[in-house]
């Protein structure tokens, strides 16, 4: 077996300031994984302790077969050696070299491995233009496109990235969301990304560790750790479902896309979409209303037929938490408690949940 198959697993108690961090996780060998939370919740304090940047945590760290850290048997290897592309916030460039001579320092350490598709990731990233520019001419969503560029021709077994976007300005974030999109599919290694905006998430990540106030609150699936009813209030914000479906139309005039998906479809923003496309769409628990039948003469263009599987309170006590089976999708709407009341529901009941399209595909 691979040493990666074993994935990530990270046991680490410290003290930063104010506040204690007490973290567990057991990470999936593949795949992106969001860690996700309210901004001061200890993300990048994590991140920082997986890569050996933090040495106040106390605990153990392996990846695959390879112990990273271990205090009870005074085992630290530090971050050089762990081979890991680590991208932050605000991008860490050589401002004395070019485009081609930042990217080309880690790939020439790496030995030029012929499994890193270097002209690949080059024109995937835009970059072919700006190779012989100096780093310091280039704007904020350059620079960080030159970084994440740099981290993936290292040849790492880790990719570690802190809130990479968090800086950067609305047009280039969709850039550089939409460059690590296309890279998902053919990601040999596994990522672990810091964010605190669930739309960034709900579009990367495959698997979710919600980290609040320094502690590890909920871990899993990205669709089923989302959908939960036992979330802290401070994720209030976040709860909602991700669909993951298939571009079936597009509506060139009103410019709208059909997304199918399990448990029907969806009129979506067009955002450049192609029909047949793999699509994710997220729906904020706030974002759906409930009805007993479906609803005619109501601009809401979403209409659909789904099973009450539970109810939970919310953060505030006028609301609740509605959990539904959309054709096997598990939605999340919250709604007050006079609804539930006034519509008479209960688990089981069947229910149509209004989505408004302008609402999803942000």
């Amino acid at each position: 077996m691979p040493e990666a198959e074993h994935g990530l697993y990270a046991k680490l108690a410290w003290r930063q300031g104010a506040l204690a961090l007490d973290v567990d996780f057991d990470l999936p060998p593949r795949g992106i994984t969001a860690l996700f939370g309210p901004s001061g919740a200890g993300k990048t304090s994590c991140l920082r302790a997986i890569a050996g940047l933090e040495r106040g945590g106390r605990g153990r760290v392996t990846f695959g077969k390879q112990v990273w850290q271990d205090d009870a048997h005074r085992v630290f290897v530090p971050p050089h050696r762990r081979r890991l592309g680590y991208v932050f916030q605000e991008p860490s460039l050589f401002e004395h070299r070019s485009v081609a001579g930042n990217l080309d320092f880690g790939f020439r350490r790496a030995g030029r491995p012929a499994h890193v598709d270097r002209e690949g990731l080059i024109d995937r990233f835009g970059l072919r233009a700006l190779l012989d520019r100096r780093v310091d001419t280039l704007s904020g969503g350059e620079r960080q496109r030159v970084a994440m560029v740099r981290a993936l021709l290292s040849d790492p077994a880790l990719l570690l990235f802190d809130e990479p976007l968090s800086a950067l300005d609305v047009a280039a974030r969709s850039e550089l969301l939409g460059c690590l999109e296309s890279l998902h599919a053919s990601l040999a290694v596994p990522m672990i990304y810091v964010s605190h905006n669930i739309d960034e998430v709900a579009r990367l990540a495959d698997h979710l560790v919600l980290l609040d106030a320094g502690h590890v609150v909920a871990q899993g699936p990205l669709q089923a750790t989302l959908t939960r009813l036992d979330l802290p209030p401070a994720l209030g914000e976040a709860v909602g479902a991700v669909i993951e479906g298939r571009v079936t139309g597009y509506d060139a005039h009103d410019q709208l896309i059909e997304l199918a998906f399990s448990g029907g479809k969806l009129w979506l923003p067009y955002r450049h979409e192609v029909v047949g496309q793999a699509l994710r769409c997220r729906i904020g628990a706030r974002d759906i209303v409930l009805a007993r039948a479906p609803v005619a003469g109501s601009s809401a263009l979403n209409q659909i037929p789904c099973r009450i599987l539970a109810m939970a309170d919310a953060d505030h006590p006028s609301q609740c938490l509605v959990q539904l089976d959309a054709g096997g999708s598990i939605l999340l709407a919250r709604i007050t408690r006079r609804s539930w009341h006034a519509l008479g529901l209960a688990p089981g009941n069947q229910i149509w949940a209004q989505v408004k399209a302008v609402a999803l595909g942000a």
